[in-house]
């Protein structure tokens, strides 16, 4: 390991006094500890560097697994990522099921400033302003009036969230949502402070100008290197949290993060390289966790330019690609291969409802018919596809492209695929902004509900919606099925509204993806649950 990674903490403290590379120089024999039981701190491999740590802005799983251990909504999550009293003690729902009447605790943001209803009322109305170009609003739609004013049709004030008193507050739907405590445990519903931001504007979120109500607080956060958590004393828990601090490290490399828990160095890493598994097991046992995990991995079409504007070159394309051995030789952790959209597992959902017309069909079968759609789209050889193929330059993902550009090469000499690696947050960014011919993607549940992950493919959705997607038949569908109060019911007409959306193949579907985390055996009140979700407030140390 670099010295400059193993003398991380004492070059913080050097750069705070008499400069970094006398620290550094200093103390060059330390040695870090990934998981340190004396002095009670976790170094993370986490999976990207955060863009931003305000959770009207963030948008990343890697930015969410900090920014959840800083905020508590109203409702937060247990260590199996199921929904719990947060903020809220308690809350009651009207029979017709469009208002719900949160009854809060009393708590402070770590300055000693109470936290309470009117910060939440104050936050829906930020993230809803069209003005704060939250990317993530959509998630909020089920509001009253939420859709009308993210798209500036009404001002933020009219946002169905009042504050009936300092520690009652009021949401009220646009329809029943059954699952709105899933949504409210999601970093857009957590509360921002006020006062903080009309001090200093988007500078709030600086350490020295945060303020929090969670379990710890952003002590310092250097760019591409660290973000480094103390403990809050003034969490209204905080006699239960063991843990001191924590520092997450942005690790696009999977095998460097596999290297860093190897060496001790860190203590828990989110991902590892999927074909290492078997040698992690062996030379780190007790380390690997793999479980269940409602995620998927698709590729996105923009359905906005030429060619992809034409569902039978989405079709060839998605139909011609080989996800058995995607799933069962390049990711070894036991990802299965994905013809739908909604993972399995999904609650109140139709599991094998819907799927890619073709599903059922060989691959072999399947390539004939991709090339006689291509031929009909005016493709051949004097016409040849050229494709452009976006991808993270992180994980399995560069392997996943070399297969995608040999398995939609074999359709025809002339279909030609150029590959494109781009760090993460960047990708990201082209996919929402539509710079992209063909990208792949992640999506990971914001909550256990298909309308998580058929809402990307809704006209309304904007920037997420990153294929561009706009079919009227589908967005009916959804929307009578936010109408359906019957749980059965209402999935089976999402289902049908998949169905829709596969036929025309906005997306390729690749595969159902696993949690793939590595935990020091001695970190306890870790559990794997679908959501890998784990916060550190649970966590302890075996004795």
């Amino acid at each position: 390991m670099s010295g400059f990674w193993t003398n991380r903490r004492n070059l913080l403290a050097g750069a705070a006094g008499v400069g970094a590379a006398s620290s550094l120089g200093a103390c060059a024999s330390s040695r870090i500890i990934g998981f340190d039981k004396a002095k009670k701190t976790l170094d993370i491999n986490n999976a990207g560097e955060p863009l931003s740590l305000d959770p009207h802005k963030a948008s990343g799983t890697w930015e969410n697994n900090i920014i959840g251990n800083m905020f508590i909504g109203l409702v937060t999550e247990n260590a199996k990522a199921e929904p719990i009293p947060g903020m809220a003690e308690r809350w009651e729902v009207s029979e017709d099921g469009l208002t719900w009447t949160f009854f809060l605790r009393e708590a402070v943001w770590s300055d000693g400033e109470a936290c309470d209803a009117h910060d939440f009322e104050y936050a829906f109305r930020r993230i809803l302003d069209p003005a704060n170009l939250a990317e993530y609003a959509s998630i909020l739609y089920s509001i009253k009036n939420a859709v009308a004013v993210n798209n500036g049709d009404l001002p933020p004030d009219q946002v169905g969230v009042t504050a009936l008193d300092d520690r009652t507050l009021e949401i009220r739907l646009e329809h029943p949502a059954g699952y709105l405590p899933q949504i409210l445990k999601h970093y857009t519903a957590y509360p921002v402070p006020k006062h903080k931001i009309e001090q200093f504007g988007d500078q709030w979120v600086k350490p020295e100008n945060i303020v929090v109500n969670g379990p710890y607080t952003l002590q310092k956060w250097w760019s591409n290197y660290m973000v480094h958590l103390v403990r809050n004393p003034s969490f209204w828990e905080n006699d239960q949290v063991v843990l001191e601090e924590l520092y997450f490290y942005p690790s696009t490399d999977v095998n460097a993060a596999a290297r860093k828990v190897q060496s001790g160095e860190c203590g828990w890493s989110n991902r590892f390289p999927s074909n290492q598994v078997e040698t992690l097991r062996t030379e780190l046992p007790g380390f690997v966790r793999v479980a269940p995990f409602l995620t998927c991995i698709y590729f996105s079409f923009n359905t906005t330019r030429a060619p992809f504007d034409d569902p039978r070159v989405r079709n060839a394309l998605a139909m011609s690609l080989d996800r058995e051995f995607i799933a069962t030789r390049i990711y070894l952790t036991g990802e299965t291969p994905a013809y739908s959209f909604v993972p399995p597992g999904i609650a109140n959902y139709p599991q094998g409802g819907a799927r890619y017309p073709w599903a059922d069909r060989p691959l072999a079968e399947r390539r004939v018919e991709a090339e006689r759609l291509l031929r009909e789209a005016g493709f051949g050889p004097d016409n040849p596809l050229r494709v452009e193929y976006s991808h993270r330059n992180t994980s399995d993902n560069p392997r996943v492209a070399v297969v995608v550009q040999n398995d939609w090469g074999q359709i025809a000499p002339w279909v030609i695929v150029e590959l494109r690696g781009t760090e993460t947050q960047i990708h990201y960014a082209n996919l929402r902004s539509k710079n992209y011919q063909v990208g792949d993607g992640a999506w990971v549940a914001d909550y256990n509900d298909a309308k998580t992950y058929l809402t990307l493919c809704e006209t309304q959705t904007g920037a997420q919606n990153y294929s561009g997607y706009s079919n009227p038949t589908y967005d009916a569908l959804m929307r009578q099925s936010d109408f359906e109060p019957d749980v059965v019911r209402r999935g089976e007409i999402m289902a049908q509204a998949e169905q829709v959306m596969l036929n025309d193949a906005p997306i390729c579907m690749s595969v159902f993806q696993v949690s793939t985390n590595l935990v020091h055996p001695d970190l306890t009140g870790y559990e794997d649950n679908l959501e890998d979700i784990h916060r550190a407030r649970w966590f302890g140390i075996k004795a």
